[in-house]
């Protein structure tokens, strides 16, 4: 079955998600500093009173951002002064109406300068985004027009002011500088207060392995990520509050750790990976079995959400190109008609699920799903093709620690079960 964040803590840390630091929280409002405020469902975003206003990093789903205003109202009146937006993702970029005050004049919102052009790809692949995330956050039965997942386009109020590399300035007597550092997304800004030592590094930390490897999303950027970790330890900050989880308050010393080992993490990955690239090129399956995955008893790094061989996978679309290495993949024939050509070798679809069965009674998964895809796509309107298919991939899914990886397997089983041999 499909899993969310919360399943997920309870399920494999024993705790429910506000007695955790995992990825989720709920928390808030917490003072972290003097006059600053941590507010978090599901995205975090931190107030910060000034003698002007309010600076406000950040501002979650919009469903769940009057929540959030909620919270900060209960501590402070203040308007809302000036917005800076870490990422143009739903979970970050889309509340910030709920924050304003009736009438209020909309606030400066601040933005890396490629944060416009995300939005014009929302509103460009709609349909294509409610159907990747249907999948890759458990709700595949849903048809793509019917998803949960809309929303896509601009926010309500978008960003008014863009910034490019660096960006300082002074709200109400508080110096912020807001720092552009490609990661997950190319419009990543992570925000730095130095007066009150709070770090804010939006998604580019969030109590998991880092989401650097997202199957059905566009390229992410490990190596320069790692790179602006690395420049927030330096500051050696006091306080973190991150895009997801929990703060961490007056802990200089542990807030170093969490940075330089999530930047190890990453560059580890990179240089193994880059390395076997190295070695000859190989197709792209031969890099990713030779890698071998750094491994971490850290909960900040565990893969709970993202997984660290699908960052191997990003990492060779870095660097090389789309082509995976197989001679007859460069100009393909139809994927159905190599089905029916293959199972017809085989004797039949069932004959290939025979055979897949053999391999998933003995551990071997892996191979198992390869013929398994094969004699649904070569008949998929066999209903005892569909029950073994689907079932394979729900035992797949289940061996999984990453909800991606758990969602997306999931995702597969249910298309099974409608004959459809795609997820």
């Amino acid at each position: 079955m499909p899993v969310s964040a919360v399943d997920m803590l309870r399920s494999n840390y024993g705790k429910a998600p506000e007695e955790a630091g995992f990825f989720w929280s709920s928390r808030g409002p917490l003072e972290v500093a003097e006059r600053t405020w941590f507010l978090s469902k599901f995205s975090g975003v931190i107030g910060f009173e000034t003698d002007e206003g309010i600076f406000l990093v950040d501002s979650g789903l919009e469903s769940v951002a009057p929540a959030l205003a909620s919270q900060l109202r209960s501590r402070t009146r203040d308007p809302i002064h000036t917005v800076a937006l870490t990422q143009g993702h739903l979970d970050h970029a889309y509340g910030v109406a709920s924050f304003l005050a009736p009438g209020q004049p909309e606030p400066v919102i601040i933005a890396q300068r490629c944060m416009p052009a995300r939005f014009e790809r929302y509103s460009r692949t709609a349909a294509h985004n409610k159907a990747i995330n249907a999948r890759q956050y458990g709700s595949a039965s849903v048809s793509a027009a019917g998803s949960a997942m809309d929303g896509f386009g601009p926010p309500k109020l978008g960003p008014n002011k863009l910034y490019d590399e660096r960006l300082d300035l002074e709200v109400g007597g508080v110096g912020f500088e807001l720092h552009h550092c490609r990661g997950e997304t190319d419009d990543h800004t992570w925000v730095w207060c130095p007066s009150r030592s709070v770090l804010c590094p939006g998604d580019l930390f969030i109590w998991a392995a880092p989401n650097a490897g997202n199957p059905q999303k566009v390229q992410r950027y490990p190596l320069e990520w790692a790179a602006g970790l690395r420049e927030m330890a330096r500051l050696q900050p006091r306080t973190l509050c991150p895009g997801h989880g929990a703060a961490v308050v007056d802990d200089p010393e542990l807030i170093q750790r969490m940075l330089l080992e999530t930047a190890e993490f990453l560059e580890t990955i990179v240089e193994r990976t880059l390395a076997v690239l190295n070695a000859g090129s190989p197709p792209h399956v031969d890099i990713l079995h030779a890698v071998e995955l750094p491994r971490s008893d850290s909960p900040w790094l565990r893969q709970m959400y993202d997984d660290a061989e699908f960052i191997v996978h990003n990492v060779i679309r870095l660097y090389g190109g789309w082509w995976n290495g197989r001679p007859s993949e460069l100009k393909p024939a139809p994927r159905l008609e190599v089905a029916g050509e293959i199972a017809a070798l085989a004797g039949g679809a069932r004959s290939l699920v025979n055979r897949a069965r053999e391999l998933a009674d003995r551990g071997d998964l892996r191979v198992a799903c390869h013929l398994a895809d094969l004699a649904l796509e070569a008949d998929p309107d066999d209903p005892d093709v569909q029950d073994f298919v689907a079932g394979l991939y729900e035992s797949r899914s289940g061996q999984e620690s990453a909800m991606m990886a758990i969602n997306l397997f999931s995702a597969a089983a249910d298309f099974a079960r409608r004959g459809r041999p795609f997820a």
